[in-house]
């Protein structure tokens, strides 16, 4: 699918392209965005604008010092990573973007939120962009914004979690979807970090081809300094999830522990009647049991009593609470 991105009054506007002659028909477009297309449409591109964008399959060959580089056309060549958080797991996803002097090509697998957002702003926000590289940056600065709100959603799935570890009655059944909350987030925070850091190289770069304008640098710059606040929230996540794991393990031992205890005072409590029970049963030339009729109820009594006493001593000291 190709979206073509024309400036109409200051707005972004989109056409969505179906064949070759609708893209030719279109002479000033600043942004192209090509979501998993099909060969044939690459091949209209290349026949419009001269411009070979690279296939899906090839995005994730490139050495990491070989995603950013200036082709022997003039061509800017940028692999970047944009972050995808669903419900259920979160994702990098990686886009290709060709910048030439008057548009910017994009090419990714699947529609990505931060596009999304940055198309609708677009269109109601009256010259926030007006070319090429203006696009690139604000798709930068809506996807550091982006990676914050899903921060903010780890923070709050974190505190969650740790309500449920530091409350009373915690059990291993609770322990253990804490365990699994804590390994999601630590997972989709690791892989925002991931993608601010990528974000953070991506913009380096451009400033460093001195492509951009003043105005245009000072917005990378500003877009630097959120990076730098995005990952020290990060660090402090890190830190969260590394006690509350710690502190649900340790719940869990807790627990265990209580379950070796329960065995402990068994066997303690029964050491002593299993001893007078060997004894007499030793003591084959005189056995009271079997020649008296108080035998048997006096070796019971005495066995139910060793039992009791050592019970009452672990009572009376606390160690059965």
């Amino acid at each position: 699918m190709i979206n073509l991105f024309v400036l109409q009054n200051g707005r972004l506007s989109q056409e969505q392209v179906e064949d070759r002659n609708e893209l030719l028909q279109y002479s000033n477009p600043i942004w192209i965005d090509v979501v998993d297309p099909e060969e044939e449409e690459l091949i209209w591109i290349k026949e419009a604008f001269g411009v070979l964008l690279p296939e899906l399959d090839d995005l994730g060959d490139l050495e990491a010092s070989a995603r950013y580089f200036e082709a022997d056309d003039g061509h800017l060549h940028i692999r970047t990573d944009f972050l995808l958080d669903e419900e259920e797991t979160s994702r990098n996803v990686r886009v290709a973007f060709v910048l030439t002097k008057q548009v910017l090509f994009s090419i990714h697998d699947e529609d990505l939120p931060v596009f999304r957002l940055v198309r609708l702003r677009a269109r109601l926000r009256p010259g926030s962009v007006s070319n090429a590289k203006d696009v690139l940056l604000d798709l930068y600065s809506t996807d550091a914004e982006y990676s914050a709100d899903a921060l903010e959603e780890v923070y709050e799935n974190l505190e969650r979690a740790g309500k449920r570890v530091l409350s009373d009655d915690i059990n291993d059944a609770d322990a253990a979807e804490v365990l699994e909350t804590i390994a999601t987030e630590e997972d989709t925070n690791g892989r925002i970090r991931r993608n601010v850091m990528d974000t953070r190289r991506a913009l380096s770069f451009l400033m460093r081809s001195k492509l951009l304008s003043d105005e245009q640098q000072e917005e990378a710059r500003q877009i630097l300094r959120d990076i730098d606040s995005l990952e020290n929230h990060t660090a402090f996540l890190f830190d969260k999830i590394n006690f509350l794991m710690d502190a649900t393990v340790g719940f869990i031992n807790l627990n265990q522990s209580k379950i070796i205890k329960i065995f402990s005072v068994v066997s303690v409590a029964l050491m002593p009647p299993t001893l007078l029970a060997s004894i007499w049963g030793m003591n084959y030339r005189f056995m009271p049991e079997l020649d008296l009729s108080w035998g048997y109820p006096m070796a019971i009594g005495v066995m139910i009593v060793s039992a009791i006493i050592p019970l009452w001593y672990f009572h009376h000291k606390g160690w059965m609470k």
